[in-house]
């Protein structure tokens, strides 16, 4: 681990202009290439192995929990759903997987459920602590089983932003099956409100807020993420954003 540090920190100097290589790297796109498009530096030179979240107590909990994100959907989908109690809600789960899946709220509602408290950072520089309840995503992917090519999960969600570009979001398998990464049903033992992402909201307390996708609708497990919208894995990496938001 320490060698892995030292090669990670020494390269970053590079990279960041601290020595003459530095500019030669940092503007040669194969080199670029051999680090991992996909990912970000740190993600590509240490491993992606993420760790656990601090866990909170029940007085922890934040009175006000705020809302930022991109506007509640106003499909005529949404609206149906939210109508109906979500009881018409599915889950799919397709791509790179041996079953694929459709669940509807109540059969997700009715598999073993995991709490965690923890703390949401957001990338604006706000924090709050909540009590999450839901199923862990490593036993959704267990039950779909996905193929030996399966390299990512791709969280497609309801909203969209006033250009109609669709929220998305992606993990790679060793962050999905990190044992805190969740499917949220609840926050603070109430169902998720509209405003948080109702029904079904990723949760994942080891990186920024923006990686935890609200209003998941599908899940797709695949090998890469280069084809998909701007090709960096995510709606905000898309427009600059790291890929890999570790806390």
């Amino acid at each position: 681990m320490k060698r892995r540090l030292f090669i990670a920190s020494s390269i970053a100097a590079a990279l960041a202009g601290c020595a003459p290589i530095g500019t030669a790297l940092n503007d040669n796109p194969g080199f670029h290439h051999f680090l991992g498009l996909e990912g970000s530096l740190d993600a590509a030179l240490m491993g992606n192995l993420p760790g656990l979240a601090r866990e909170y107590s029940l007085a922890d909990i934040s009175k006000h929990f705020p809302v930022d994100s991109l506007p509640t959907p106003m499909t005529s989908t949404y609206r149906s759903l939210l109508e109906h109690d979500f009881r018409n809600y599915t889950l799919s789960v397709v791509g790179a997987v041996e079953r694929p899946l459709r669940l509807s709220l109540a059969q997700l509602q009715r598999m073993p459920q995991q709490r965690q408290i923890t703390r949401h950072d957001c990338v604006e520089g706000w924090s709050a602590i909540g009590a999450w309840t839901g199923v862990p995503l490593r036993r959704i992917l267990q039950l779909a089983r996905p193929r030996r090519e399966a390299r990512y999960a791709i969280f497609r969600c309801m909203d969209s932003d006033d250009q109609g570009m669709p929220y998305y979001e992606s993990l790679d398998m060793a962050q999905a099956y990190q044992p805190q990464t969740l499917l949220a049903l609840q926050l603070n033992g109430e169902p998720i409100r509209p405003d948080h992402g109702a029904p079904v909201r990723l949760r994942v307390p080891t990186q920024l807020g923006y990686k935890s996708a609200k209003w998941v609708r599908e899940i797709e497990v695949l090998g890469s993420f280069t084809h998909l919208y701007g090709g960096k894995g995510g709606y905000w990496e898309d427009q600059g954003y790291e890929w890999y938001a570790g806390i």
